[in-house]
């Protein structure tokens, strides 16, 4: 008999463990930090990772203020929102939103690279951002993550 199995694996509820990072963005570019962070979230750096459920861990982001973006982009990247009502265009630079709220900008990247339904939606929940180096999560206590 063949021993080799060519069933696909997928994760129970019941296997799954998740645990806690710590992401320090300070001089990280903005793009590969939120990659980096999406990845985790997803738990596509896990063996048993599969698709359709959170196998993800938690992430804890530190020195939000601190994210580095190249180029012109401070300026010129602009956010798109709109409020529904005619001529309700909102536009934002990065620096206006680093300025008013560094979580924002990284939880906007990491937003845009999780999937838009659901799932995506659960993810965002186990990311929590803070501006400066102190965050209240010392509890649970999260291993630190170097990109």
């Amino acid at each position: 008999m063949n021993t080799i199995s060519n069933k696909t694996y997928s994760a129970k509820p019941t296997d799954i463990q998740k645990k806690w990072v710590l992401i320090d963005a300070e001089n990280q570019p903005l793009g590969r930090l939120s990659s980096h962070v999406a990845t985790i979230l997803k738990g596509k750096n896990k063996p048993e990772y599969t698709p359709h459920m959170d196998t993800g861990d938690h992430v804890v982001v530190i020195n939000a203020e601190k994210v580095a973006l190249s180029g012109k982009k401070m300026t010129d990247k602009e956010y798109f929102r709109h409020t529904g009502y005619p001529g309700g265009v909102k536009i934002q630079t990065a620096q206006e939103i680093l300025e008013k709220d560094p979580a924002q900008l990284i939880l906007k990247a990491v937003k845009g690279m999780l999937p838009k339904n659901r799932l995506g939606r659960q993810l965002l929940t186990n990311v929590r951002v803070y501006a400066g180096s102190v965050h209240p999560h010392t509890a649970q206590q999260p291993a630190k993550f170097d990109l």
